[in-house]
């Protein structure tokens, strides 16, 4: 009797259990990918940034015309200065003592001059008497010519000494800055050696060199930016070299800025240029982007024919690609990838090759 019990127990209590098992879903979830469709493009433009400097028109070293010793100095470095300003001057004791000495036989000569004209005068009134031979009157009038040469020469040399004076000052050219001075008070300086540089301030100008290909898409008079530190102005392409630096290879422009540019002698211009590269290829987002082997890189295609059992479910397929240019956001590539494939573009980290996604259509991707 108690045997029977415990059966009978033993199938309630299993017939209990039983009640709470629950049946197995058989539904399958499959991951959602980003997707885009590929679009094929011949080109993409190329942004490349040339530097170069800021110069004035007008920058020069400015000395004396003379040699001498420095015997003033009126400005320094930072000073502006205006056209004509006295700037500096030489020592002038010397060419002061040769003026009063050219002044005192100029006189001298003069006076000279004065007495053969008088006598060459009353020689020619004697002549008409037969007081005065021939010889007499020719070596009167040959007086007064050497006298007359000697004058016109001295007069000269007080001119070319009053000049010399006149230039042992020096004189601002046109409007500007000094930059730099070069010699100090009591030098004594050779002939054209700079005494300052000067600045214009008038016209500011950048000098880039450009490659010749990029010269040869510009004209002079064309608008562009030019970027110097944190500000960016409009310039007026002035002109365009007409020979290629030995060097650098490269053709120059000359850019005038803006007369309100608040630019220095000597800073750093820089001149971005964009320009059309002729390559066929396909713009794709960074992130569609994954590392592959051999150095190339890949990229996540949904294959063209969906599964079976479901028309929105494809796998995934990895193609290798060449990547030709790239921006912040974009990149430029070509390879085993054609127009008008799915093109995945997110969350590439967690797909594998083969597996099934279910796509999401984004917008087509286009050159920024």
């Amino acid at each position: 009797m108690q045997s029977l019990l415990a059966v009978l127990l033993s199938i309630v209590v299993l017939s209990g259990c039983g009640s709470e098992v629950k049946p197995h879903s058989n539904t399958v979830s499959y991951q959602t990918v980003s997707t885009t469709q590929l679009v094929a493009s011949t080109h993409y433009p190329h942004l490349q940034t040339y530097t170069g400097i800021i110069r004035s028109a007008n920058t020069t070293g400015i000395g004396f015309e003379l040699a001498g010793k420095l015997n003033s100095i009126n400005v320094d470095s930072g000073d502006s200065v205006l056209k004509g300003q006295a700037l500096a001057s030489l020592d002038t004791h010397l060419l002061e003592a040769e003026k009063q000495q050219l002044e005192a036989s100029l006189n001298q000569t003069q006076s000279d001059l004065d007495l053969a004209k008088s006598t060459l005068k009353r020689n020619l009134a004697l002549k008409d008497k037969n007081y005065v031979s021939e010889q007499q009157l020719d070596e009167t009038k040959q007086n007064v010519a050497g006298l007359q040469a000697n004058f016109q020469r001295l007069k000269a040399s007080l001119h070319a000494t009053n000049l010399k004076l006149e230039k042992s000052v020096l004189i601002a050219p046109f409007n500007g800055k000094i930059s730099k001075r070069h010699h100090n008070l009591g030098e004594v300086i050779g002939l054209g050696s700079p005494v300052f540089t000067l600045i214009g301030q008038q016209q500011q100008l950048a000098y880039i060199g450009v490659p010749i290909t990029v010269a040869q898409g510009l004209s002079n008079g064309e608008i562009v930016s030019i970027k110097v530190g944190q500000h960016t102005y409009k310039g007026k392409i002035a002109g365009i070299s007409a020979e290629v630096d030995g060097i650098t290879r490269t053709v120059q422009l000359r850019i005038s800025l803006p007369n309100d540019a608040n630019v220095l002698n000597g800073e750093i211009a820089y001149f971005e240029y964009s320009q059309n590269i002729e390559i066929a290829g396909f713009w794709v987002p960074i992130s569609a982007l994954t590392d592959g082997l051999r150095g190339l890189w890949n990229v996540y295609v949904l294959s063209n024919n969906p599964q079976a059992n479901d028309p929105s479910l494809y796998k995934v397929e990895r193609r290798d690609v060449e990547i030709i240019y790239t921006n912040q956001d974009q990149a430029y590539i070509k390879g085993a990838i054609n127009a008008d494939d799915t093109l995945v573009v997110e969350g590439l980290h967690k797909l594998v090759v083969g597996q099934v996604v279910k796509p999401q259509q984004t917008s087509n991707v286009v050159a920024l």
